[in-house]
């Protein structure tokens, strides 16, 4: 084996030495970062304009969980963790059954959410990254590591210049929920992981929210490893685990925890109890007027920790890291808890308008989720990737115990929260989603328990779109195509007959595959290319193990 090791080596260090071309990447231009200046003015003018402060307005709360798959909470069927916190805001107003988020990764997925709009849109299309592969000896060695996979590295020759990556973000020429809000009068707040972009145009606090609490990056450290009331659970040979560990080890650079976007804090509390506390003090401080809150929490994204107390919950699960990721989310739902608490105590629920879901899917490559019934998860385009838990609940308003059955989208919240506020939005751009409020019935409350109302009315949105450069899917009524130029390997399914995406109808179907191909190619017509490359490729291995996807 060691023979083989340092043959292999010896070749690739040949093969480095020998081929210039070959030694390094370069900085290119090709990537180059361009604005959109007409909207860029655009949101300058819609800012600076008087807008409408007399409408009656509710609060608002967006509260999102990270990486939590719509099976791993009760109300969706989950029957190994009770949720009732979670669950009641459904059952308070309105479950959506297949709710989907724009985006199966982080970062896209939020641009998308507090926009109202396909982040393809302004080339807010793949994960930002500030670390490329410096050469093909690098390159290979990570490509051969086994603990690199579920990861595949890319190699390309360029990558962006220094300059471009600090213009990766969510762009200027973007108008944000949070300013749209802003200017109608409410106060506005972000507690939690922003992850759009850390330099000073992407920062929240230049982005229309007044208080921020939280971190930059796609994760950081709940609390001090060495707690002796904390439970650590590392995911053993896998290199994304181990970077994630390392990079969050100290909470330092876009890992920080900061307020107001400057001043960094060292607060000891689990990090999902000091949100909801940041939260509950924003709330109070700001009851007197029109709030809106933006409360992402990182839970249950790795780097998987959790309070010894809940941990011990959980001790019929053998699994240390299911385990450990079931104990998150039961610590998520108490502080969800203690939020909502916090709201009856100073009797502001009945005109709060409370959104919940997830940024994708959960993260099946880490072993703590498997996303079943649904195929696939976080990074993917089947079903466990962009399906996700979504309620909504305004006791005023929405009938309780309602059950929607037709397919939404996350840029719904944007459109919906909007018009709660009374709040025109610009000309200039288009928005993609639509008001809720629209389509849930309002009037004649019903007895408040789940499931007492099917809506089964004309569907908000007749296609929903995905794209991930090479992968891309939509949905259009029951049917589902899903095109990977990556792997080469497209597929169709009914989603009305065929949720876990099992039986692929590609072949079966030629017409379907051709309306469908080209609703896609108007709707790409619409969009710019991605503002900067994709690094890496993750390998999805089917469940039943005939196939191998890269995303």
């Amino acid at each position: 084996m060691l023979r083989l090791f340092f043959s292999v080596f010896y070749l690739v260090l040949f093969v480095v030495i020998y081929s210039p071309d070959l030694q390094a990447q370069h900085p290119s231009d090709a990537y180059k970062i361009f604005w959109n200046d007409t909207l860029i003015k655009g949101r300058e003018q819609y800012l600076a304009q008087p807008h409408n402060n007399t409408h009656p307005k509710p609060n608002i709360i967006i509260i999102m969980a990270d990486d939590l798959g719509q099976t791993d909470i009760s109300l969706y069927g989950n029957k190994c963790i009770t949720t009732s916190n979670i669950d009641a805001i459904g059952k308070n107003g309105v479950t959506f059954k297949e709710a989907y988020i724009t985006s199966p990764v982080c970062s896209p997925s939020r641009a998308g959410l507090l926009t109202g709009r396909y982040q393809q849109r302004f080339g807010h299309e793949l994960q930002m990254s500030d670390r490329y592969a410096h050469n093909i000896f690098e390159y290979l060695i990570f490509k051969a590591l086994p603990a690199f996979r579920p990861i595949s590295p890319i190699w390309n020759k360029t990558y962006p210049t220094d300059e471009d990556r600090m213009r990766q973000g969510l762009p200027p020429s973007e108008i944000t929920l949070a300013e749209v809000l802003k200017v109608n009068g409410y106060t506005t707040g972000i507690i939690g992981k922003w992850h759009l972009g850390a330099q000073d145009f992407a920062l929240p606090c230049n982005r229309g929210f007044d208080y921020q609490y939280g971190f930059n990056e796609a994760f950081t450290l709940y609390m001090d490893t060495k707690n002796e009331h904390i439970v650590n659970a590392k995911v053993k040979d896998q290199f994304m685990d181990a970077h994630q560990w390392r990079t969050a080890a100290n909470r330092e650079g876009n890992c920080a925890i900061t307020r107001n976007c400057c001043q960094k804090t060292d607060d000891p509390d689990y990090l999902t109890d000091r949100l909801t506390t940041e939260a509950i003090n924003f709330i109070t401080t700001n009851q007197r007027q029109p709030f809106f809150l933006y409360l992402p929490y990182n839970a249950p994204h790795a780097p998987l920790q959790a309070p010894d107390n809940y941990y011990a919950q959980f001790s019929n699960e053998e699994d240390h890291i299911q385990r450990t990721y079931l104990a998150m989310i039961k610590n998520l739902d108490d502080q969800i808890g203690r939020l909502m608490h916090n709201l009856d105590s100073l009797r502001l629920t009945d005109n709060t308008i409370i959104f919940f879901l997830s940024d994708n899917g959960g993260a099946a490559y880490n072993g703590s989720t498997d996303n079943f019934p649904y195929r696939g998860g976080k990074l993917t385009n089947f079903e466990g990737g962009i399906r996700v838990p979504f309620m909504m609940q305004w006791k005023s308003h929405i009938a309780p115990g309602t059950m929607f059955t037709n397919p939404v989208s996350s840029l719904d919240i944007f459109t919906t929260a909007a018009a709660a506020a009374g709040a025109t939005l610009p000309t200039d751009r288009v928005y993609d989603g639509i008001n809720l409020t629209d389509y849930i019935p309002t009037e004649h409350p019903l007895p408040n328990t789940y499931n007492s109302s099917l809506i089964t009315n004309n569907p908000p949105h007749e296609t929903l779109f995905w794209r991930s450069a090479e992968c891309k899917a939509i949905r259009k009524g029951n049917w589902k195509l899903c095109i990977n130029e990556v792997s080469k390997i497209n597929s169709l399914y009914n989603m009305a007959e065929d949720e876990g995406e099992t039986n692929n109808l590609y072949a079966q179907h030629p017409e379907v595959v051709s309306m469908l191909m080209e609703d896609l190619k108007q709707w790409e017509a619409q969009m710019v290319p991605p503002l900067w490359p994709r690094v890496v490729n993750y390998v999805y291995k089917d469940r039943l193990g005939k196939q191998r996807f890269s995303f």
